[in-house]
């Protein structure tokens, strides 16, 4: 496909395009003044700096020894994908209470609504939230009723893809899905699992009865795979797992079968460009393989995965993929209309915003195209 010179496509514009996220972690989307008002409100140290606390690399407690992902070096800090997890650990361990969890999960859905997010599938994997070992369900219900509030509030609606981590155990992934199938709690939507692929192996045969058991009771499949692992962890989150949709997957390239398996079977790629290049799965925005999958025919959304220690917006994102990749407006309107059909958004929420974003692109296309 031949694409047109790239010119920067405006944030404004993007912003006003109805859209939802996919792939976006809660532990990633702290705001700056949520970590300083949690750190102060439990008597916590910061552990460098407030102005360059998302520098990971720059605070001596995230140095572990290096860990290279994919092909391309070690990315944020000297200990790239797991340094960057342990700061997620720390970050969540400044939620203790169930007001303070409330007030996180509202900040998101504002910070999302910000860009224009009107759904979001937001991954939330209890193992970061120390303070909350063994009341997981209690830590997702404080998140439902600040998720709750937001709505009522006219902000970005939210599901939670609850996440397993790579290191738990077959069975305690079973008994997890068991209390979610048992006590159903609201905006749990799915089942996810993650975690570091290169560092625990494959999985997803320790995971498949557990999934079984998700999608017996009713609950989605999204799965992270083929980050720093290579096609083998996308396959395996197909055939072992029964993924509706691969978180990152962008390994898939390197396999011509499987690129033609993920076309054939409809799963869509939740793709996230920047943190790709941040924790070293790919050099550079150019080495991205996001335009040869599009070129394929893989279904693929456009996501931040962690935003805010990554230091971005999901507008911003899209801007810049629309210079790196040569994209149109009328290219990242397909984004957002794949991001509300992969969506598990309930059906009339995600009619209503086709019809909006049908709309929204109209309008915005009259203030002139960015091509």
């Amino acid at each position: 496909m031949q694409r047109p010179v790239p010119v920067r496509v405006d944030e404004e514009q993007i912003r006003a395009l109805p859209k939802a996220e996919l792939h976006v972690h809660l532990e990633g989307a702290f705001a700056l003044i949520d970590l300083l008002t949690l750190a102060k409100e439990n008597g916590v140290a910061l552990p460098g700096p407030a102005a360059t606390l998302f520098d990971v690399g720059t605070h001596d407690v995230f140095e572990i020894p290096e860990v290279t992902t994919g092909e391309g070096g070690t990315g944020v800090g000297t200990g790239g994908l797991s340094g960057f997890l342990r700061f997620l650990d720390w970050e969540c361990g400044l939620v203790r209470t169930a007001d303070q969890a409330f007030r996180v999960a509202y900040s998101f859905a504002a910070r999302q609504s910000a860009s224009g997010i009107r759904y979001s599938d937001v991954i939330v994997n209890p193992t970061h939230w120390s303070a909350w070992r063994g009341r997981e369900l209690a830590l997702v219900d404080a998140f439902a009723a600040g998720f709750d509030s937001a709505e009522e509030d006219g902000l970005c609606a939210v599901g939670v893809a609850y996440s397993l981590l790579r290191s738990q155990s077959a069975s305690e992934a079973e008994d997890i899905v068991r209390s979610l199938i048992e006590t159903r709690l609201r905006r749990v939507v799915a089942l996810s699992v993650d975690g570091d692929e290169k560092t625990t192996g494959r999985t997803g045969e320790k995971f498949r009865d557990a999934f079984r058991l998700a999608a017996a009771g009713g609950l989605h499949r999204t799965v992270h795979a083929g980050e720093s692992s290579g096609p083998e962890g996308v396959w395996d989150a197909i055939d072992l797992l029964g993924a509706e949709r691969i978180d990152h997957g962008i390994r898939a390239i390197e396999d011509e079968a499987l690129v033609q398996r993920l076309v054939a079977d409809g799963i869509t790629l939740n793709v996230c460009p920047r943190s790709n290049v941040a924790l070293g799965v790919y050099p550079d925005w150019a080495s991205h393989p996001l335009p040869r999958l599009l070129d394929a025919g893989v279904a693929v959304t456009l996501n931040t995965d962690d935003p805010a220690p990554l230091g971005t917006t999901l507008e911003t994102d899209w801007s810049v993929a629309s210079v790196e990749f040569g994209l149109g407006l009328d290219d990242l309107v397909g984004f957002a209309a794949r991001s509300i059909d992969a969506s598990f958004a309930d059906d009339d929420l995600k009619a209503r915003l086709r019809a909006d974003l049908t709309a929204a692109a109209v309008e915005t296309a009259s203030g002139g195209d960015a091509r």
